[in-house]
């Protein structure tokens, strides 16, 4: 479809509301201390002559001078030893229901409670989250919010689970490694909200230490991300294709952005690589873009548009597809694919029904892939 058969077919379509910055700043006292930044030794590094260090988290490679951060804004060269400089340094902190995230084979009905530093690797021209994925650490207000007291929180507001997420916490990796182990000492689980742009290494260390990741899949095209992600789609299908081997739950999500990445062609292609990479189990979302930081001249998906691509998807085998920030709509809810009964209903974030019992569904005993209990 062309831009302008695009706008043709969208007029009157209805806004859904997005939602928004996800942010307790202005409470964020309450949880801790204003802090500036951390001084913290980073990990996956190596150090060069002169005084220089190439950073060995992300594909980036960022080659640092004295005095230089590299890409993502939050991490520095001083005199030969790479820092991370938001260690603790939470930004904004909230609790959310999971399915936000959106998780949905993941604790479903249940709280987060999620977690973000300033930075990000990527650029991406529609983040939602811009205000403080998009900046240094020294443009946002911090609380200091070491790993110990993080998990004791999450059981204090009900959260069974902690959600790093709203920025890239591949960035405040060390932060979010370490959280994660002292909330797996106390039962407490997490879940990872990533675009994917991470190296093996470090990859295979955190899966050693989360219960759940959902990766952001922004398109099935180099050229996307390039134009406007400014990052690596054969990164990104490698993290999806290394946590789908492992015993880390996985959830997909594509954000459908009118004219720029919902050819059917590419949302088959991409759908027959989940299935041969990742397996038809893995739930995979089509989520309803809306016009937000800098690329606004585009009105919302078409709800028609989420439905070929749910349909896709289907076709090409996937069992467990949905559509994301249309609220009421059938296809947010969980359906068994053996009966096709309703086995989780959801209006938007809520869920108001489940039909599971011991992860099987209610009405013919099928096991239902996801982390229930």
């Amino acid at each position: 479809m062309n831009r302008r058969d695009f706008f043709r077919s969208a007029a009157g379509a209805g806004l859904v509301l997005g939602t928004g910055l996800p942010s307790l700043c202005s409470r964020l006292s309450a949880f801790g201390e204003k802090g500036g930044l951390s001084h913290v030794e980073a990990r996956y590094y190596r150090k060069l002559p002169d005084r220089e260090i190439e950073c060995e988290l992300c594909p980036r490679a960022c080659r640092l001078g004295d005095k230089e951060r590299g890409y993502c804004g939050v991490r520095e060269n001083q005199g030969g030893t790479y820092y991370t400089l938001v260690y603790g340094k939470a930004c904004s902190l909230n609790v959310d229901p999971i399915e936000k995230k959106p998780f949905f084979h993941f604790l479903p009905g249940t709280n987060a409670l999620s977690l973000a530093t300033a930075g990000c690797n990527v650029n991406c021209k529609f983040c939602q989250n811009w205000e403080i994925s998009q900046v240094r650490p020294e443009q946002v207000e911090n609380v200091d919010l070491p790993p110990r007291i993080i998990p004791a929180q999450a059981e204090k507001y009900g959260c069974p689970s902690i959600a790093y997420t709203y920025t890239e916490p591949v960035v405040f990796f060390e932060y979010m490694y370490d959280t994660a182990v002292e909330a797996r000492r106390l039962g407490v689980r997490s879940a990872v909200v990533t675009g994917g742009h991470i190296k093996p290494e470090p990859l295979k260390d955190l899966i050693g230490v989360v219960d759940a990741i959902k990766v952001d899949l922004k398109a099935y095209s180099q050229d996307f991300y390039t134009k406007y992600v400014r990052g690596e789609l054969k990164t990104v299908l490698e993290t999806i294709r290394s946590v789908a081997k492992s015993k880390v739950w996985l959830e997909i999500v594509y954000l459908v952005i009118p004219t720029l990445n919902d050819s059917a062609a590419d949302i088959r292609e991409m759908a027959r690589w989940v299935k041969n990479e990742a397996g038809d189990r893995v739930p995979l979302h089509f989520s309803r873009f809306q016009p937000l930081y800098l690329v606004k001249n585009l009105p919302p998906t078409p709800v028609s548009t989420l439905e070929m691509a749910r349909d896709t998807a289907l076709g090409e085998g996937l069992r467990f597809v949905y559509v994301g920030n249309v609220p009421g709509h059938p296809g947010e809810n969980t359906y068994c694919p053996n009966c096709k009964k309703t086995i989780i209903q959801r209006t938007g974030f809520t869920v108001t029904g489940i039909r599971l019992k011991g992860g099987k569904c209610e009405f013919c005993g099928t096991p239902v892939p996801g982390i229930w209990a």
